[in-house]
């Protein structure tokens, strides 16, 4: 359904340090980067068929979150879901909601864990048991 992600970045290289981390967790390389035809900076990951990228946005105005919006990743096990979340917040980010680890509702077992990006965004790392 979806081609790519991308947010905004204030700060693009503190972003890129934060996201080469938190996304090297998940089995990322290292972005492309990217100078738009504006020259704002944008870098791109790849992995699994899947693109999330960041970018100095292009109007010029600060980087800013959705209110409302979170960015899922797929995990493949509970200890990843740890992994994403502990290396967040040692590369700036801040942890938010329950500390990481399962809920059960009515959609089953997950593992969850929530951290914010350097520019505010929510990202939820999730494991679902099979």
């Amino acid at each position: 359904m979806f081609n790519h992600i991308m947010v905004g970045a204030t700060d693009i290289e503190k972003s890129k340090t934060f996201y080469d981390a938190v996304l090297a967790t998940l089995g990322a390389g290292e972005p492309m980067r990217n100078v738009s035809p504006t020259g704002h900076v944008r870098y791109f990951y790849r992995h699994d068929g899947n693109t999330f990228g960041i970018t100095e946005p292009i109007n010029d105005e600060p980087a800013s979150c959705a209110n409302g919006a979170t960015i899922g990743f797929k995990c493949d096990s509970p200890e990843q879901v740890k992994t994403f979340h502990d290396v967040g917040v040692a590369h700036g980010g801040t942890s938010i909601e329950d500390a990481p680890g399962p809920r059960t509702g009515s959609m089953g077992t997950m593992h969850l864990s929530y951290v914010r990006d350097p520019d505010g965004n929510k990202l939820c790392a999730l494991y679902r048991e099979k």
